[in-house]
């Protein structure tokens, strides 16, 4: 079965940038996402477990979503032990960055978040391949000069899906409610609209019937169904994400994924797996890793597994 993987990811990368492989060209497959560290486990124990799990697993890529927890340090020594970690995956490894990974970042009571994400990006986000032994080809947004900062901004494409990663912190998208304070908003939301634009603009071109966003936050869900939050007010920063996500959604025909680590969000949706709304389907990762099936042949498209039966669980 690794075999047959090694095969679809090949044939899909060697495509060329707008060709489109038939159903019969890509059989289904299935790919992994790695839930970011929680706050109770802050040691790698967790994530070194969950990348042996999908090591051993037939999947044709594996996402972590998400560097490291909230109360982890944002240490140079703990970035690198996490990138040395990732670049020993077995499977095809891409990042997609969380707010625990450079926004909430603080030295006393200055945030560095505008520090933190240019270390991140130097150190995670560069060169044209993701982590791990089967490398998979990756399309930046930082390859267009305006946005050449938003390295973190990736895609690529399986057959008749493309998977994209977006920049979207959970912590309300970083936005800060205070005049002169919000650049840093300001211009990534530029980036995240252009990069959605391109994003469904490859999908139709494509004649993809699927596009899988990973993203931290999950830019869908408004403030009145929050746990935290009482009125839509309190998500400002995801609102014009969320109508330019729904307003291309509307004229997609195939079927979209957002797949995020939004704890706001995890009461309404735990243990329900993939929550559709019309063509929109929303996915909280819990537990330390999942496994997303992916069928062409099939309307539903997408569709989780089972929890995966841990290593040590398994029989000889």
């Amino acid at each position: 079965m690794k075999n047959l993987v090694c095969k679809l990811l090949l044939c899909a990368l060697l495509l060329p940038a707008f060709a489109v492989a038939s159903d019969e060209d890509v059989p289904p497959y299935s790919f992994g996402i790695i839930a970011k560290p929680l706050n109770a486990q802050p040691d790698s124990s967790v994530l070194k477990e969950a990348l042996l799990e999908s090591d051993a697993d037939n999947l044709a890529f594996v996402v972590v979503n998400g560097i490291k927890a909230g109360n982890e340090p944002c240490s140079d020594a703990l970035y690198q032990e996490r990138k040395a970690l990732f670049d020993s995956a077995k499977n095809g490894l891409v990042v997609s960055v969380a707010a625990n990974d450079w926004a909430t970042c603080t030295e006393g009571k200055r945030s560095i978040a505008f520090e933190q994400i240019n270390r991140v990006r130097d150190l995670f986000f560069n060169g044209d391949y993701s982590f791990g032994d089967s490398k998979i080809m990756l399309a930046r947004q930082s390859a267009m000069p305006k946005f050449r900062n938003y390295a973190e901004n990736m895609r690529w494409r399986v057959g008749k899906v493309v998977f994209a990663t977006l920049n979207l912190p959970a912590n309300d998208n970083n936005y800060i409610n205070a005049a002169g304070r919000n650049s840093e908003y300001e211009d990534r939301e530029i980036a995240n609209t252009d990069w959605l634009e391109r994003l469904f603009t490859t999908a139709k071109l494509n004649k993809a019937n699927g596009i899988v966003l990973f993203c931290d936050g999950d830019p869908l869900i408004r403030g009145e169904q929050s746990l935290f939050f009482s009125s839509d007010s309190r998500r400002k920063g995801f609102v014009d994400i969320r109508r330019k996500i729904l307003a291309s959604a509307a004229k997609f025909k195939g079927k979209i994924l957002i797949v995020h680590n939004d704890d706001d969000a995890h009461h309404a949706s735990a243990g329900k797996g993939i929550i559709w709304h019309g063509n929109i389907g929303t996915l909280h990762v819990d537990g330390p890793w999942r496994k997303v099936n992916v069928d062409t042949s099939q309307a539903s498209l997408f569709s989780v597994a089972s929890q995966p039966m841990p290593i040590q669980a398994r029989s000889p």
